[in-house]
């Protein structure tokens, strides 16, 4: 629509289904590729991605002519068909997400903070992180509806 400017930053976090630690290293950049690739052709413009064995984190400028749902559920969906079709492999994402909003000024912590994960991972697990973010947005849950846990 013409004269609409937006700046609406969100920080999406997947995890992978019965949290297994299946994205390897060596398919971690083709991953982050392919799902770039999806971002852009939605429109969106992509700040940032990493993937971790068993879950993900993506910044996106987002382009409001798309729902946050939606463009979860086409990241989603098509990374699945992709991996099962491409990769030879069983691979499914947990059902649900995070979406977390940011401000300008927090724009480059975000970014440092997707591209860190690895250093970040080894003092803290996925499960605290999550918690930390719902806690931190103070978004109310219920844990029987959080992601399923590995113990």
């Amino acid at each position: 629509m013409a004269n609409t400017f937006t700046q609406i930053l969100i920080q999406y976090v997947f995890a992978v289904k019965n949290r297994e630690s299946i994205i390897k290293e060596s398919f971690r950049v083709p991953m982050e590729k392919y799902i770039s690739g999806i971002i852009s052709n939605k429109r969106h413009k992509m700040l940032a991605i990493y993937f971790m064995p068993d879950h993900c984190h993506i910044l996106v400028g987002l382009n409001p002519s798309q729902s946050i749902s939606d463009l979860a559920r086409d990241i989603k969906s098509n990374t699945t068909k992709w991996v099962n079709e491409h990769r030879k492999m069983k691979f499914n994402w947990q059902e649900g997400y995070g979406a977390f909003s940011y401000g300008k000024s927090q724009l480059d912590a975000v970014v440092n903070y997707i591209y860190n994960q690895p250093e970040h991972h080894k003092r803290t697990s996925f499960r605290e992180e999550y918690m930390t973010f719902l806690k931190e947005f103070e978004v109310s849950f219920e844990d029987q509806y959080l992601f399923d846990w590995l113990e």
